[in-house]
């Protein structure tokens, strides 16, 4: 066995086929992106000039969006090259630093999701407190906690998959610096470091999907004591598109770091991986355009006004 610190570079097995199939690869994984990066940005854009989305609701779902575009780059450029290239090598400090960025922004996603679902809660079932509940300070602290969760998170678990000792070759059989897959690719005992891993994702997903729940169930409450069929119709559009993106997010979250099995299904965990890394970061944009009015009417005086600008 090899000391770790001879082992400057990993092998990104990724998913192996015909050149055929790697163009095919680079061809979704480049379309998706590009959706990816112009729906964030532009609900980031949209969000912050339209004076009717200044609200404490559109900010959170702002940074949500800056989460995403970043969630995706940190893996999708890496992924695509290596599908046009046989080194499918990466450096060591570069799988390092992706991992961290990538534990980094998934943890704050899912507080995130948790503080727009408190925001729904306070905004249906305490409205007249709604505004001093959920003032600038309070979201830049929700904000503040969700970075500061994630930064505590992917430090404990980039530093003790780095801490483990490597052989050469050291093969990842994932197609990006996940913590399951380099850990395994590891020759050492990382029994402790599968169970941190559980405990650590464990406790993450059930804290913030807890808080989702029981800020669901409240609204729950409160829906079913408004009388009319319209105006419980209105509440669960205004909830509808985060409850989607909760479903998408914390459903693969579960399936990859919920349970003992992910840490040892690496081949099953490839395909869901696409789904958590490209497909959700790509599709919650358009979640929360499509399906929400404000949003849309937001992006039809943008562009009207663009149209304008050019006409003059």
């Amino acid at each position: 066995m090899r000391n770790q610190s001879e082992i400057t570079e990993f092998i990104l097995v990724g998913f192996l086929g015909k050149p055929q199939l790697q163009i095919a690869l680079f061809i979704l994984f480049l379309i998706m992106y590009v959706i990816t990066l112009i729906g964030n940005i532009g609900m980031i854009i949209t969000t912050s000039i339209d004076v009717h989305l200044q609200t404490p609701m559109y900010f959170l779902l702002k940074n949500l969006s800056f989460i995403d575009a970043c969630y995706s780059s940190v893996i999708t450029p890496k992924a695509m090259l290596n599908f046009l290239t046989q080194n499918k090598t990466i450096s060591r400090n570069k799988c390092a630093a992706q991992m961290f960025f990538f534990s980094l922004l998934g943890t704050t996603e899912a507080f995130l999701l948790a503080g727009m679902a408190y925001d729904r809660f306070t905004a249906i079932c305490n409205p007249l407190l709604y505004h001093s509940m959920m003032s600038k300070k309070i979201c830049a602290l929700l904000v503040a906690i969700s970075y500061s969760f994630g930064f505590l998170n992917c430090s404990i678990q980039a530093g003790l998959t780095f801490s483990l000792f490597y052989c050469q070759p050291v093969e990842i059989n994932q197609f990006f610096c996940d913590v399951p897959a380099v850990m395994k690719a590891s020759c050492s005992d990382t029994f402790v470091n599968e169970i941190v891993l559980l405990v650590l994702c464990g406790s993450i997903v059930v804290t913030t999907f807890s808080v989702i729940l029981i800020s669901y169930a409240y609204i729950m409450v409160t829906v079913l004591q408004i009388p009319s069929t319209e105006g419980k119709h209105k509440v669960f559009s205004t909830c509808s598109s985060h409850v989607i993106a909760v479903s998408l997010f914390f459903g693969t979250a579960f399936f990859m770091y919920g349970q003992p099995g992910s840490i040892t299904s690496p081949n099953q965990g490839k395909v869901v991986s696409i789904f958590y890394t490209i497909v959700i970061p790509m599709l919650n944009p358009l979640i929360y355009s499509l399906r929400n009015k404000e949003v849309k009417d937001a992006l039809m005086r943008l562009l009207r006004r663009r149209n304008f600008s050019h006409s003059m």
